[in-house]
């Protein structure tokens, strides 16, 4: 290569050494060097990416004081935890579980969990998620070692009428297992238009909860409560679960599922 390009060896050589360094190239001993696929290359980036973020990390920890066998000691014991195979759901509300459970079940692929605030001290091999009003007692009651992620609620549509396109005087359900979520969706309606004497409002589970049911332009509903209304019944639901949050779960999601599939391991 330096007599072909008339190059100084040593200028050949130290192209050679750093392409291998960026992962670029491999040396094979008796062979030669060969170009990697191209998908080394964003690999090894990745690796420095990380590199950078431990290098950040053990200039912090010096910055507060800490010696180096502390952190590593501590960060062993970070390495020794369970890694995370599932979700865990931490809200105190049961009625209110069972939705946030119904959503991301219906989203994702790993075992979603749900616990009271109580319970959730033994979440050994879960990310934890919480709605943003649960967070700090969320974070308060779970080791420490366990991640918590906030579940963004879903906003208002800003088109209410495109999400329920009924007549406002049309006769409208709303059907809940928690009642917060009927008053909230009913307020919601009357705001925009939507004529409140032509409502039918229904705790499931009641007695008789589903009469009159059928006779609706549509029913407003949480995502645990859909599968439960009778056939023919016009179903809209209303996520509380974001899109950006659950978008956020499934590429952590595909991180876990790929980290289990390396390890060999299998979901539980």
């Amino acid at each position: 290569m330096a007599r072909r390009f008339g190059l100084h060896p040593n200028t050949v050589s130290g192209a050679y050494s750093q392409l291998h360094d960026e992962g670029v190239v491999e040396r094979r001993r008796g062979s030669g060097v060969y170009v990697l696929a191209p998908r080394a290359a964003p690999l090894d980036a990745s690796r420095q990416a990380l590199d950078r973020m431990i290098a950040g990390f053990l200039t912090a920890a010096r910055a507060q004081g800490f010696s180096m066998d502390t952190v590593v000691e501590r960060a062993r014991r970070w390495m020794d935890v369970r890694p995370p195979d599932h979700f865990l759901v931490v809200e105190p509300e049961d009625e209110r579980r069972e939705i946030v459970l119904a959503k991301l079940r219906s989203a994702l692929n790993l075992p979603v969990r749900g616990c009271s605030v109580e319970d959730c001290v033994e979440a050994a091999g879960a990310i934890a998620v919480a709605l943003p009003s649960k967070v700090a007692m969320a974070r308060a009651a779970l080791p420490a070692h366990i991640e918590l992620i906030a579940l963004q609620v879903t906003s208002v549509p800003a088109e209410m009428h495109e999400w329920l396109p009924v007549p406002v005087d049309a006769l409208i359900g709303i059907v809940s297992r928690w009642p917060e979520f009927v008053k909230i969706a009913k307020t919601m309606l009357v705001a925009t238009g939507f004529n409140p004497d032509a409502m039918i409002e229904r705790i499931r589970g009641q007695a008789g909860w589903a009469n009159g049911l059928s006779a609706t332009a549509a029913v407003v509903c949480d995502a645990a409560t859909a599968p439960h209304l009778p056939e023919r019944v016009r179903a809209v639901t209303f996520r509380l679960v974001s899109e950006s949050t659950l978008n956020e779960l499934r590429l952590l999601e595909k991180s876990i599922e790929a980290s289990i599939e390396a390890s060999g391991g299998e979901l539980t």
